[in-house]
C-alpha cells in the first residue's frame, strides 16, 4: 500500500512538471528566435552560436519526424551533396560563378569549403521542405506518390533559395564573408550564383525524396499543430534578421570585388523587400495550409488518418 502511494506521487510530480517544462521550452525557444532576428544579421561569433543552436534543434525535429535513420539519410544527403558541389564551383566557378569563402579561416575545412556551410544548408533546407510538404498538403513529410516525388523538391528548393537571395548581397558586398571577383548584378552577386544554390537544393531534395518514397515506413503517432512550427519560425527569423541593419546600420557606398559601387543604404533595404515577398509569403502559405489541415484533421496525422488518395487528402 505504502509502495503504490510513492509511486502514485512519483507520478504525480513527474505529470505535474510536464506543463512547466512546455512553459520554460516555449520561453527559451522565444528567446532564441528574438535573439536569431537582433544577432544574426552580421557576421560575428554569436551569429555562428545562434546558427548552431538553430541547426540542433532541427536536427532534433528530423529526428522526430523521421525517426534518427531517416533523419541521418536526410542530413547525410544534404551535406554530401552540399560540399560535393560547393567544392566543385571553386574549383571550376560551376554552377556558381568564380567565387571564394573568406569567413572562418581558422575552422576546419571539408575540401576549399569551410565545415560550417554544409549545416547552414541543412539549416535553411529542412524548414523548405518542412514547408513544401505543408504547402502540398504531405504531413507525413514523406512523397507518396510520383506527382510529390518531384514536386516537393521543387518547391522546398525555391523556398531554400529564398533565403540566399534575402543574405547574399550583404555578406558578400558588406562584410566579405564570400566574394565573387568579377562581381555581379545583384549588388556584386551574379545570377549564377542563384541558378548555382537551386541546382543543389534541388539535387539534394530530389536524392532525399527518393530516399524517403522507396523506405518502408511504419504508422506514425499524431502530430499536434505546434510540431511544425519551429522549423517554420526559424526560417522566419532567418529572413526577420534583415531587418535590424536596415533599421540600425548607416549608409554610405561599398564596392564590391569587381569594382562595382553600390549603395549600402539600398542594399539593405532592398534585403528586407525581397524578404517580405519570398520569405514571408512562402512562410505565409505553410502556415495557413497547417491551420486548414489541423481544422480539417484535427490534429491527426495523415498517415492514420482514412484516406482518399495516397496522402489522405480528396
Amino acid at each position: 500500500m505504502r509502495r503504490n502511494a510513492e509511486a502514485s506521487a512519483e507520478w504525480f510530480r513527474r505529470a505535474s512538471m510536464v506543463p512547466v517544462l512546455r512553459v520554460v521550452g516555449s520561453v527559451g525557444f522565444a528567446g532564441l528566435l528574438l535573439a536569431v532576428v537582433l544577432f544574426s544579421g552580421r557576421p560575428s561569433p554569436a551569429a555562428q552560436i545562434l546558427a548552431a543552436l538553430s541547426i540542433a534543434i532541427l536536427v532534433i525535429h528530423a529526428v522526430l519526424a523521421y525517426g534518427l535513420v531517416d533523419a541521418g539519410i536526410f542530413l547525410g544527403l544534404c551535406l554530401a551533396v552540399t560540399f560535393g558541389i560547393e567544392n566543385l564551383g571553386v574549383a571550376t566557378g560551376f554552377p556558381f560563378g568564380h567565387y571564394e569563402f573568406l569567413v572562418a579561416p581558422d575552422l576546419p575545412h571539408v575540401g576549399a569549403i569551410p565545415i560550417i556551410v554544409g549545416p547552414l544548408y541543412f539549416g535553411i533546407g529542412y524548414p523548405g521542405w518542412v514547408m513544401a510538404c505543408l504547402i502540398l498538403g504531405r504531413t507525413s513529410m514523406r512523397p507518396r506518390d510520383r506527382f510529390s516525388l518531384f514536386a516537393l523538391p521543387i518547391i522546398a528548393a525555391f523556398a531554400t533559395v529564398q533565403w540566399d537571395i534575402v543574405m547574399d548581397p550583404p555578406n558578400s558586398t558588406i562584410w566579405r564573408a564570400w566574394v565573387w571577383y568579377r562581381g555581379g548584378g545583384f549588388f556584386g552577386v551574379p545570377l549564377s550564383n542563384f541558378l548555382g544554390w537551386f541546382l543543389t537544393a534541388w539535387t539534394f531534395f530530389q536524392l532525399i525524396a527518393l530516399a524517403l518514397f522507396f523506405r518502408p515506413t511504419k504508422l506514425k503517432s499524431s502530430r499536434s499543430r505546434n510540431f511544425w512550427l519551429p522549423p517554420i519560425l526559424l526560417y522566419l527569423a532567418a529572413g526577420f534578421s534583415q531587418i535590424p541593419p536596415w533599421l540600425i546600420d548607416g549608409g554610405g557606398r561599398v564596392t564590391d570585388p569587381g569594382g562595382g559601387i553600390w549603395s549600402a543604404a539600398d542594399l539593405r533595404e532592398t534585403a528586407v523587400i525581397v524578404m517580405l515577398f519570398s520569405m514571408l509569403p512562402t512562410a505565409t502559405f505553410a502556415l495557413l495550409r497547417l491551420f486548414d489541415i489541423s481544422h480539417t484533421f484535427g490534429d491527426l496525422d495523415v498517415d492514420t488518418a482514412p484516406t482518399t488518395d495516397a496522402d489522405g487528402f480528396a
